[in-house]
């Protein structure tokens, strides 16, 4: 890692986890202090701190003018940031079915999976209430919107279930590599990072839904998965980065070394966090992708 000089880099805490872009900030997920921050890419300085009353454990998305935070704790709640005032705007229950779990937003809804029986809640972005109740398999964790359909991940499992955001409808699942909880997808594929085995798997949803298996030899705890710049970002503590091709599928590159856990791309970079460091990095896009491009496989 060591070759990828950051642009910038923020301490935020104890532990710094999570990471969602918006059109004009970067929003990331503490510990020690529980809370999100606000970030300005022009500037890369930090512009707020929205303190929270439990632990930011399972994602973060944004939708109607929001950002949204699973909290563990007792009970587990679910925060709502008013992303103009920077301010904690309510906090709801029923919360998150446990640490690195996901968190979803589509046209009217916002979805998060409750208990690791794997029911998968429609929530009401106005008044937080659950809507509508959706049994998954169990141990299905982790939400993604893409396209008309929630697909959800079962971490302990080996599959994918897709959901019809309209009806609430399960449509049916897919295999997977074992494992997987963190997920992608745009142009027509779901990509899942398999803690299992430590592989993606690539699901073209225009070809009723045909996979491919790509070993990346990342598995273990923790970990996240973003798109962007025609590659697929993965992340895991000691091997911060692997770039993957989006459109054939083939590893182009991977860095090792202190840091990594979660990762998002956008405004020009690649927004990545150590953990254990409680920093977040601002590392430059099209420089990771000049040197996959000169050292690929390497």
């Amino acid at each position: 890692m060591s070759e990828l000089v950051p642009q910038a880099s923020i301490h935020l805490g104890k532990t710094a986890d999570w990471v969602v872009i918006t059109p004009d900030a970067v929003w990331v997920g503490s510990t020690g202090p529980n809370a999100v921050h606000r970030i300005d890419p022009r500037s890369n300085q930090r512009v707020a701190t929205v303190l929270l009353p439990g632990e930011p454990c399972a994602g973060l998305t944004i939708g109607f003018n929001s950002l949204w935070v699973p909290l563990c704790g007792t009970p587990t709640t679910l925060a709502r940031v008013d992303l103009q005032t920077n301010t904690l705007a309510a906090v709801s229950q029923p919360g998150p079915a446990g640490e690195e779990g996901g968190i979803a937003a589509s046209a009217d809804s916002v979805w998060l999976v409750l208990d690791k029986e794997g029911q998968l809640a429609r929530i009401d972005p106005a008044s937080g209430a659950v809507k509508q109740r959706i049994a998954l398999p169990p141990g299905s964790y982790n939400p993604l919107y893409r396209d008309g359909m929630v697909w959800v991940t079962r971490a302990d499992g080996a599959q994918i279930t897709r959901v019809d955001a309209a009806s609430g409808g399960v449509l049916g699942s897919l295999a997977t590599g074992p494992g997987p909880r963190f997920l992608t997808g745009g142009d027509g594929i779901v990509w899942t990072l398999n803690q299992g085995d430590g592989s993606l798997t690539r699901i073209d949803t225009r070809q009723g839904g045909t996979s491919k298996a790509i070993a990346l030899g990342t598995p273990g705890h923790g970990g996240d998965i973003a798109l962007g710049g025609g590659m697929v970002w993965t992340s895991m503590p000691k091997i911060p980065l692997t770039a993957v091709d989006s459109q054939t599928g083939v590893v182009l590159c991977q860095w090792t070394g202190d840091g990594g856990d979660s990762l998002a791309i956008g405004h020009g970079a690649i927004w990545l966090t150590d953990y254990n460091a409680g920093t977040i990095s601002r590392l430059d896009l099209s420089d990771a992708q000049a040197r996959c491009r000169r050292s690929p496989g390497t």
